[in-house]
């Protein structure tokens, strides 16, 4: 179980997109990061993610900053973290392949070795109906972790599918479960369900609920309000790239402190 923070985070191009923010995920704790579109949230995660390091502030894993620890040491705290970005981004391949690749790319040599070596002598053994733990599907040897994290998103059924023959709910639901895979202690989500159909944001949103109930930290970017309202524990409002609102999701959203904060929640537009 992993804690999440941010301290005066500020990241930027050109100029800061993200700016002095602060807030904290307990473990287990979903929290929604909302606000209007072009606010800085997309930023915020890759930053939260280790993909950008901050300009200034800190982000903290276990009270640990992994920019001032040894590249191997940084390493191992960025496999802790998942992420699950808005434009899915699968392969080429079957659905059970984009599950087990981060899986894949994170074995030593020797592993991969091993499975080539058995892989021929495991598919003869087993068969492919009901997809069994420990299966393998087409040519390729499937972890159970991916297996698992498939039927977690209710995917399972599609494994030797080719992935680009999904709809746009059952490829995300295949992005979140290649995240989930990994086994992640913090899950980092970037609208997970924009534009997806009443049922695939359903099935989506149950997942991100039995994540936390595993105590995976969740950091949910999302427009949709009545989806915060729903799956976040707590909430981060952001405007301009700051942080104007944090706290318990009943009373962000019941009785905010910033003035701005109030008329975003209410519907209103904020420039």
């Amino acid at each position: 179980m992993t804690r999440l923070e941010a301290d005066g985070l500020s990241y930027g191009y050109s100029e800061a997109v993200v700016e002095d923010v602060s807030f904290a995920a307990a473990p287990g704790e979903v929290l929604a990061l909302i606000g209007p579109s072009g606010t800085g949230k997309t930023t915020l995660l890759r930053t939260l993610a280790l993909f950008d390091r901050p300009d200034a502030g800190t982000v903290r894993i276990d009270g640990r900053d992994p920019w001032t620890t040894s590249d191997d040491e940084r390493i191992a705290l960025r496999r802790r973290l998942g992420m699950v970005f808005q434009d899915r981004s699968l392969f080429t391949g079957s659905v059970a392949f984009n599950a087990a690749y981060g899986l894949r790319v994170r074995r030593s040599r020797l592993q991969r070795g091993r499975e080539r070596l058995f892989s021929s002598v495991r598919w003869a053994l087993e068969t492919l109906p009901g997809v069994p733990a420990g299966s393998v599907l087409g040519d390729r040897a499937v972890p159970d972790a991916a297996l698992e994290a498939l039927d977690a998103v209710g995917m399972l059924w599609a494994g030797d599918r080719p992935a680009r023959s999904l709809s746009a709910g059952e490829a995300q639901r295949v992005a979140f479960a290649r995240a989930l895979a990994t086994d992640p202690a913090v899950l980092l989500l970037d609208e997970p369900t924009s534009n997806l159909d009443p049922r695939n944001t359903a099935l989506i949103e149950a997942a991100i609920e039995r994540a936390s109930a595993r105590g995976i930290t969740v950091v949910l970017a999302t427009h949709d309000m009545q989806q915060a309202r729903r799956v976040a524990d707590s909430v981060a409002v952001l405007l301009d790239g700051q942080c104007i609102e944090h706290g318990p999701r009943d009373r962000v959203f019941e009785d905010p402190e910033d003035e701005r904060a109030a008329k975003f929640v209410a519907g209103e537009l904020v420039y």
